[in-house]
Formats: C-alpha cells, sequence, structure tokens
C-alpha cells in the first residue's frame, strides 16, 4: 500500500484542528453518558425496569430485569408502502432470534418515519423531505431514550433516514452502534430506456400510460431503486465509514447472503457492545478520518449531491465541523473510479457483481486515497473490509479478492480512471457559494455563460418550457427553494425538461438555493446556493437577462453585474408554508442553518 496521499493528512488535520473546541464538548458529554447511573440497569428503580420487560418474552424477561445479558435496541424505518422499506419488516424477527442464540436479548427500540423523495417530487410533501432528516434524527433518540440497551442496531436505507438515523445514534455516542441495510431491489428496464420515455412525455411524445408502464417496470419490487441516487450513496457511505458488515451495502433484501448477515450483524452487535469484549462506541469510533473516508467515497462513485448537505450535519452530530472546501480540495485528488446511473448506464448490482465495495475500498487503500487507520465495527479498522463473504453451511466464509474490476466501463482502477478529479465540485462567486455534480456532465458542458430567466417555484418552469419559452442558451434560476423559505425541496421533476433543452443544441444550465436530487444528470445545476434568498442572497436579486457564468472546472459561479445593492423581492404569492403538514414544519424552517452547515438543526453550536 502506498503511503496516504498528503493532501488527505492535509484536510484531516485542518477538520481535527478546527473542531477540536467542539469535538472536545462532544466527547465530554460522551464521558458523562458513559459514566451516568442511568446506563446501569441495576441501579434503575424497579418500576422502570418492570415497564421496560413488560412486554418481552418471559425467557427475555430475567434477563432484561436483571442486566445479565447484552440488550440490543433495534431502531427501524420500516414501512410497507416503499420499496427500500418493506424489507425491513422481517429483520426484527430476525435479529431477535439471533441475539437469542448468541446469549443476548433484542427489542424494538422504537421506529422512524420514512419518506420517499420519489414519491412526493415535484408535490407539497417534498417541502418535508430534508426537514424530516431531523425528525428521524430526533426520533431515534426518543427511541433510544429509555436507556436499557446495550448497543443499537438501525435499520435504515434511504435518502435522509440514513443521515437522521446517524445523528440520533451519535447523540446517544456512548452505545455501540451498526447500521444493518436491506440492498436494492432486483435490476428492472434499462435505466437509459426509462430516461427515453421520460423526455417523451415531458415533450408530449409520450402518454401518461405509457410513462407509467416504464415506471413501474424499473421500480418493481422490493429494496432499494437500483440507481446511484442518494439512498445507495447511503449505502457507500455507511461502509467505507466502517458502520456495515463489510461488503453487506449491495446485497439483495431476500437472497441466503442477506439473512446471514443480519444474523452476523447481530452477533457482532453483542461482541462491541458495552458488556462485550470489544467495547465500541460509535462516539468514539467515528472521528475525522472517517467523514474525510466519507467524502473520498462520495468522490470516487459520482454520489449525491445531497451528502453536501448531510454530511456536514451528521459531522456537528459528532462535534466535527465539516466545510465544503474540504469537499473541493479532496475533489482535486481523488478520481472517479465508478460510473452507476445516472453517472453511466449501469445500475447498483451491476456495480457490485463488477468488484463493488470491497474492490473499491481495496484499490483506494492501495493507492493511499483512503485512510486505513479509522476504526470500524468489524476487523481492526478499514484495512479488513477489503474482504467479501461466500455461504458455507449457512454460515459466511470471509475471503480477501483479487483486486480486479470485472467491468471496467463500470469501475476502473486509480491509475486509469473515469476521470481524474471526483464526481463534486464546490463553486464560489459573487452569487455565493454552491455545489456542482459533473459525473454526468460532457466536459464541454461544465462551463456555460447565459443570460437569466427567473422563476420563483418549479410549477412556472415547466409552464415556461410548455410555452417554448427556454428553447435558447439560458440559465434557469429558481430561487426561494432553500431550507428556510420552504424546506430546500429536490426540484429533480425538471430533469427531462432540461435535458430536452440540452438535446436540441442548447447551452443550459440550472441555478438554485435548492436541491437537485441524487440522481442529478447530464445538465449542469449549480445547487444548494448560500446565502440562500431568504437569507438575504444574491440568488435572490438575479433578474431576467443578467449573464451568469457557471464553470465548474474552475469551479466559479458570477453574475456578470454588481447586485449586491438591489433590492430583494419576496415573491407575492406563497403557499408553502401551510397544508400538507408545512406548518408543523415551521420551527426547522426557521431555524435552519445554511446549505454549507448541513441546511438543518445547528448541532455544532447548540452543544
Amino acid at each position: 500500500m502506498n503511503k496516504l496521499h498528503p493532501k488527505i493528512i492535509e484536510v484531516t488535520k485542518r477538520i481535527r484542528k478546527r473542531s477540536k473546541p467542539s469535538r472536545d464538548i462532544y466527547l465530554k458529554n460522551l464521558v458523562a453518558m458513559e459514566q451516568d447511573r442511568d446506563n446501569d440497569r441495576n441501579l434503575i428503580s424497579c418500576s422502570n425496569m418492570a415497564h421496560a420487560a413488560a412486554a418481552a418474552p418471559s425467557d427475555e424477561k430475567s434477563a432484561i430485569l436483571n442486566n445479565s445479558k447484552p440488550n440490543l435496541g433495534i431502531v427501524s424505518s420500516y414501512n410497507d408502502m416503499l420499496s427500500a422499506h418493506k424489507p425491513l419488516e422481517q429483520f426484527p424477527k430476525v435479529i431477535k432470534a439471533a441475539a437469542n442464540q448468541f446469549g443476548a436479548t433484542a427489542q424494538m427500540a422504537g421506529s422512524v418515519p420514512a419518506m420517499c423523495d420519489g414519491v412526493t417530487q415535484g408535490r407539497p410533501g417534498m417541502e418535508l423531505s430534508l426537514m424530516s432528516r431531523d425528525v428521524i434524527a430526533m426520533s431515534t433518540a426518543v427511541a433510544l431514550s429509555h436507556g436499557v440497551y446495550d448497543a443499537t442496531l438501525c435499520l435504515g436505507v434511504c435518502d435522509k433516514i440514513v443521515p437522521g438515523l446517524f445523528i440520533g445514534a451519535m447523540t446517544f455516542g456512548h452505545l455501540p452502534t451498526i447500521f444493518v441495510p436491506a440492498g436494492p431491489m432486483s435490476s428492472g428496464i434499462p435505466n437509459e430506456e426509462k430516461v427515453i420515455v421520460r423526455k417523451a412525455f415531458a415533450k408530449g411524445e409520450a402518454t401518461r400510460k405509457e410513462l407509467l408502464k416504464a415506471e413501474i417496470s424499473a421500480y418493481h419490487g422490493e429494496g432499494t431503486c437500483t440507481f446511484y441516487g442518494t439512498a445507495n450513496s447511503n449505502q457507500m457511505l455507511m461502509e467505507i465509514m466502517g458502520l456495515h458488515i463489510p461488503g453487506s451495502a449491495f446485497v439483495h433484501p431476500h437472497s441466503d447472503l442477506r439473512n446471514a448477515y443480519n444474523i452476523i450483524a447481530t452477533e457482532q452487535a453483542i461482541s462491541i457492545s458495552r458488556k462485550g469484549k470489544d467495547v465500541r462506541s460509535i462516539g468514539r469510533m467515528i472521528d475525522e478520518r472517517s467523514f474525510v473516508n466519507a467524502i473520498i467515497g462520495l468522490h470516487a462513485t459520482g454520489g449525491s449531491t445531497n451528502h453536501t448537505l448531510h454530511l456536514p450535519a451528521m459531522a456537528a452530530a459528532a462535534g466535527i465541523k465539516l466545510l465544503w472546501e474540504d469537499f473541493a480540495d479532496l475533489s482535486d485528488v481523488v478520481p472517479l473510479l465508478a460510473k452507476i446511473y445516472p453517472n453511466g448506464s449501469a445500475d447498483v448490482n451491476q456495480f457490485h457483481a463488477a468488484g463493488g465495495m470491497s474492490f473499491l475500498i481495496g484499490e483506494l487503500l492501495e493507492e493511499g486515497l483512503l485512510d486505513g487507520t479509522a476504526l470500524t465495527v468489524w476487523g481492526k479498522n478499514l484495512f479488513d473490509y477489503v474482504l467479501e463473504p461466500t455461504l458455507k453451511d449457512n454460515k459466511l466464509v470471509w475471503n480477501k479478492p483479487n483486486l480486479k474490476s470485472y467491468d471496467k466501463n463500470i469501475l476502473r482502477h486509480v491509475r486509469e480512471p473515469h476521470q481524474k478529479n471526483g464526481g463534486l465540485k464546490i463553486l464560489q462567486g459573487n452569487i455565493g457559494k454552491g455545489v456542482i455534480k459533473i459525473s454526468a456532465v460532457e466536459l464541454h458542458h461544465q462551463k456555460i455563460k447565459a443570460s437569466a430567466m427567473v422563476f420563483d417555484n418549479q410549477n412556472d418552469v415547466k409552464i415556461a418550457y410548455e410555452k417554448g419559452l427556454l428553447n435558447r442558451d439560458i440559465i434557469i434560476v429558481v430561487r426561494f427553494q432553500g431550507p428556510k423559505a420552504n424546506g430546500m425541496p429536490e426540484l429533480h421533476a425538471l430533469s427531462p425538461i432540461l435535458s430536452n433543452i440540452q438535446d436540441l443544441g442548447f447551452k443550459v444550465g440550472l441555478l438554485t438555493d435548492g436541491r437537485m436530487s441524487g440522481a442529478s444528470g447530464k445538465v449542469p445545476a449549480a445547487i444548494h446556493i448560500t446565502p440562500e434568498a431568504t437569507d438575504n442572497g444574491n440568488i435572490g436579486k438575479i433578474k431576467n437577462g443578467d449573464e451568469i457564468e457557471i464553470d465548474a472546472i474552475a469551479g466559479k459561479i458570477n453574475v456578470n453585474k454588481e447586485i449586491d445593492n438591489r433590492e430583494l423581492i419576496f415573491p407575492k404569492n406563497s403557499d408553502h408554508h401551510s397544508g400538507f403538514g408545512r406548518n408543523l414544519f415551521a420551527i426547522l424552517r426557521k431555524n435552519a442553518a445554511g446549505a454549507e452547515n448541513g441546511a438543518g438543526l445547528d448541532l455544532i453550536n447548540s452543544n
């Protein structure tokens, strides 16, 4: 293995230095929780413990009441409406049986809400989406608040669910925690075929019946969607941060291998629990190295732009302060190794078959582009994640594979990457700071200069498109979409429109203080602009006809006029603060941090 790249060492050191005050506070609080009498079930009042064990099976009550065995708390995002969460229905039963087998008990500590951006896209529910991350974090804390657990198993998959579970678990950082994924659904129709039908529908050339047929052929069973959006980026992150059992990210929900993973995750949770011989509390295990590795994994795979919001929020929960400059500097030295839709034509099942996470982690470690000393829930450290299991007599047998890509159209080695820098870039200029995903954007589209057309919501963009007003070189500005304005919804429903304009030969770009999607595609989209319009950001002062330049190569974003002194004009008609549950989220919107600080609760300054 090569020595760790000096840029990675530099970024890690500056994060550690920058974070020291808040990290020290976090660790001090963690020590206090470790020493608190409330952690010893023998010292909890008899009445309290009677409540905690009242519903337990009769053969487990004594162990829970007398604190004689490890007790695992399960926190799940199960619901049976969403494909990614449906498999989790049976996981607690497997975990409880396995816990008994290995001399422990397990209880369903609680459930967290799980919504799907794919269902709410372009609808009022999307304005609850990002803020649901904080609700999930709080729900996780509520689930663990009974204080009778020795370790945690977090069952979750999708966009805000995993970051929310992580943030909640970090507030109980004295507990060892393992994340248990569900896995992707089997492959449906090719992604490119689905996109063709979507674009045809946007142009009025396909019927709703034809569109629905394509969509249900793509999203057709249990498991995560198979494109590489936020849900599957989450699974990559949990594995590269050492919070999964190695190799478990992309195994089908109903395979024998998945069942074996659930059993061994339970056994390992017992082993590293507060009653185990090798205690690994999540609050101590996760540190600056873990987050640097997460950013590296994001760049190497062309992962979701949403994680430029989630990772700073997740880090803040551990007292660690990430900035977008950390993402930018690491992008310069980490090449793009994976091409998964929307960055390529392959889905995550094909990525897994081509070598998957064991290849990715092994290759990055071999080339000094990943910090293998980062601690993990399995083995000694991340070096033990270059492993692949096979089933023998219904048990996992671990093998160290050859570092080989079985399909170089999907996975490549560091020395022959798909592109030399990471899939995400940070933009900065007189409009503010923002993010752009370039792993699917062709080089000649990564720099665009055009006049602006300004909108205050995505529905007006669709109307303008239908009238033919957007068929020219254009940068479409959609403002007042930030976390304080309306909860920062994704604007992914605009993707077919933008793509169609580009296909006509026009230069087109998107500029917004909202989100685009984990599935951002081939059109350059400068997103997460901060300060947002509602915070008097310059994006709210842009007018129709202003010339804007988005330069992902140089990392610049500017309007070619002096606009600082322009008056900010708020939209006249805004209904996104009431109805459809949106009024319940007013307090979260009002107190939301800026995009670079996670666009949610400000956990660094609340310690």
